[in-house]
């Protein structure tokens, strides 16, 4: 039994969750990869897995050899990339998400830029609105929208993004155009579930908060039909400035009720920071940071 491939395979059926998802993405049959996990619990003389035909869960001494197995590879794994010479060069594969939108307009134009200065470096870019868990699933760097949370990883901001408030102008020319927050009370709202709530909107007054209902004629899920409802001129929307912002340019829409915007969320790059960096991070890191900035500062 080689015990680093029975590690892998260990720690590739937990993150998977289950035996069968972990057989597909190893590429081999259900009963090879029960057979050798089988095989290492037998080599430890304790069981790791409580298996059952839909998942499967940590035994204690799972849980604890689980993360022995996560700390020994990624030292084999760092012992790798330096004798391939990723410190001294950059050089091998990068992993980095992002939100989706943010992502497609704002990092794919510097990944783009990055990998055409750095031939050898490979980029896996992953766009997600989910909060991914950067050591979890071996990812290299994230670009964070909003307050981050305190923890052990490293944080690099690289401007704010602003919660802005928008309709089509003609619909604006039909009604009172909203001077306080308060004046919502008269107007049709499309919410977006992934940033405010339907029923009420939070608006900044000095150091407090002024909290009022609206009325969501439409509830949408991504910012993109937010915004095209908006623009169709079903009523007013509140996302993010980068999200509309091509629109706002192009007359398509308005934003009002800028005095009472809360305040801007952080844009920040994320890594875990443990040790010394790979040249590869270090070198996007360089390359991305001053893009970022002056793309956010063009921003709306």
């Amino acid at each position: 039994m080689d015990r680093l491939d029975a590690m892998s395979l260990f720690v590739a059926t937990v993150e998977a969750g289950s035996l069968s998802a972990a057989a597909r993405r190893a590429g081999m049959p259900l009963a090879t990869v029960s057979r050798r996990l089988s095989e290492l619990e037998k080599h430890l003389k304790t069981r790791l897995l409580n298996r059952s035909t839909r998942r499967l869960s940590l035994t204690d001494a799972g849980q604890s050899y689980l993360a022995a197995c996560r700390r020994i590879l990624d030292h084999v794994g760092e012992a790798e990339r330096a004798a391939a010479g990723e410190y001294l060069n950059p050089t091998g594969e990068l992993v980095v998400t992002a939100p989706v939108v943010f992502g497609r307009l704002h990092v794919l134009p510097i990944v783009t830029d990055f990998l055409a200065a750095y031939p050898d470096v490979d980029i896996r870019l992953t766009l997600s609105d989910r909060l991914t868990q950067l050591v979890e699933e071996h990812i290299d760097l994230a670009v964070r929208i909003g307050e981050l949370p305190d923890s052990a990883m490293v944080a690099m901001r690289v401007g704010s993004i602003r919660r802005i408030i928008c309709a089509n102008p003609a619909y604006l020319a039909g009604r009172r155009v909203p001077i306080r927050p308060q004046d919502l009370a008269g107007h049709n709202c499309i919410t977006f579930e992934g940033l405010a709530s339907p029923a009420t909107w939070t608006f900044g007054a000095g150091k407090s908060e002024i909290v009022v209902p609206v009325r969501s004629r439409l509830q949408v899920n991504t910012a993109e039909a937010a915004i095209d409802a908006a623009i169709a001129g079903l009523g007013l929307t509140r996302v993010l400035s980068y999200q509309a912002d091509a629109s706002v340019r192009a007359g398509a829409l308005q934003m009002v009720l800028e005095p009472f915007e809360p305040p801007p969320w952080p844009v920040s790059l994320v890594h875990a920071g443990q040790g010394r960096l790979p040249v590869k991070l270090r070198a996007f890191l360089d390359f991305a940071a001053p893009r970022l900035k002056e793309r956010l500062m063009r921003l709306l």
